[in-house]
């Protein structure tokens, strides 16, 4: 693996990864327009939605990257969670919809039914498998398609998540299960979605560094709430202000600055549960910094 580059300034550049989505513009604005410190530390970023960020994390190519937690128990050996950044919370998991009215919970079991997913290294993907391991008849596309393909009847059934949640009704489609409501029955925990990784090589001081800057990102964004607008409303793709600050709040919290001893509990649950599944193998490595 890769170290990150120093230049002659003795500035560390980092390549980093995260969504166009608001709740990461928002944690990400302050470090990246210089509205806080970067304790010498440079970013080369790379905006990607979730699911090709998961790929060019399989394939190393960044240093420092937003990753579903689903994807990353695939990736311990070579990253490392941060404290700081995660995506967790309640009543903010991925919805199963249709654009039928009484799609039976049986019917979704069945593998006939066709489910769009938004990835299949997305927590979300993961929860889907938890709740229906019967329901295998699944096509993989952008999270942003899902709802149009829904309508269409190219597929029968969409996983929806981000700012999805709160347009489907809009177009007339149907709750069928909401699976952050049934994860937080299941393990009496938050949903862990996805958090900032950073390569398991680079030196603990450029670790705790990055953790360090990042949470004074979130904590900058917490206080300063209206910053950060530009660089949300630039990345939003015709979302109205409404949406997109429902969007940061639903997503963005506690967990965001801090993981503490409650965050990382529902990862690790999270990670038992795929263990038991034999979704993952088991893991051999310490999961956070």
């Amino acid at each position: 693996m890769s170290q990150p580059t120093t230049n002659n300034q003795q500035s560390t550049v980092i390549t980093l990864g995260f969504s166009p989505c608001p709740n990461d513009c928002f944690i990400f604005d302050a470090m990246l327009h210089g509205k806080i410190d970067p304790e010498g530390l440079e970013f080369k970023v790379f905006m990607e939605d979730v699911e090709t960020l998961n790929q060019k994390a399989f394939k190393g190519e960044l240093d420092v990257t937003k990753l579903s937690y689903h994807a990353y128990a695939h990736l311990v050996k070579g990253y490392q969670l941060l404290n700081a950044g995660s995506a967790l919370g309640n009543n903010c998991g991925p919805l199963l919809i249709s654009k039928k009215e009484n799609v039976t919970l049986s019917g979704v079991e069945g593998s006939h039914l066709k489910i769009a997913i938004p990835g299949k290294y997305t927590t979300a993907n993961f929860l889907l498998l938890l709740a229906y391991p019967e329901a295998r008849n699944k096509v993989e596309m952008v999270f942003s398609e899902i709802e149009n393909a829904v309508i269409s009847g190219k597929v029968d059934a969409g996983l929806i998540i981000h700012e999805n949640r709160f347009t489907y009704e809009q177009k007339g489609l149907k709750k069928i299960i909401d699976l952050g409501e049934y994860w937080e029955d299941l393990a009496k925990a938050a949903i862990p979605l996805g958090g900032i990784v950073i390569k398991r090589n680079f030196p603990d001081e450029v670790k705790q560094k990055f953790d360090r800057v990042l949470r004074k990102s979130v904590e900058y964004a917490f206080a300063n709430p209206k910053s950060s607008l530009n660089f949300v409303k630039a990345n939003a793709q015709e979302m109205s202000e409404e949406v997109m600050y429902k969007h940061i709040d639903l997503y963005v919290n506690k967990y965001s600055v801090d993981l503490g001893a409650e965050g990382k509990r529902a990862v690790k649950l999270l990670f038992d549960k795929a263990q038991e599944l034999g979704v993952i193998n088991k893991i051999e490595h310490d999961i956070f910094l």
